[in-house]
């Protein structure tokens, strides 16, 4: 079942859009960040703010993963490595690649790794 390179180039263009997206929400929200002087009158609304910071500086750290796992999908698209599972080498479902364009294992090895992680959490 390779991929044909009209479907590579649709996976490729769709993945750059949502880079794009996502660069930019990042860099907007990063400024907004920076740019915030907030003052506030007392110690329980300046513990709310510094709080609903620190969840957003999580969830931009999030979207900056997504971001290097979105280069790698491209940098695979390149080099024609993309669709192929990197633990067993065998082909990634275009259902699951279309579903997440940035994964790297096929639905086996997905699988026995979330099992090890539930089986042995803290340890894989």
């Amino acid at each position: 079942m390779s991929l044909t390179k009209e479907t590579l180039n649709q996976f490729k263009s769709d993945l750059q859009t949502r880079r794009d997206n996502l660069a930019r929400d990042l860099a907007a929200a990063t400024a907004e960040m920076i740019d915030d002087d907030a003052m506030y009158s007392d110690s329980v609304d300046q513990a709310a703010a510094d709080t609903d910071k620190g969840i957003t500086v999580q969830m931009k750290n999030r979207e900056r993963d997504i971001l290097v796992q979105i280069d790698e999908a491209i940098r695979r698209i390149e080099a024609g490595s993309f669709g192929l599972c990197q633990s067993c080498g065998e082909e990634i479902l275009e259902a699951r690649m279309k579903a997440n364009p940035a994964t790297t294992m096929c639905l086996d090895c997905k699988a026995e790794v979330e099992n090890k992680r539930m089986r042995y959490p803290g340890r894989v």
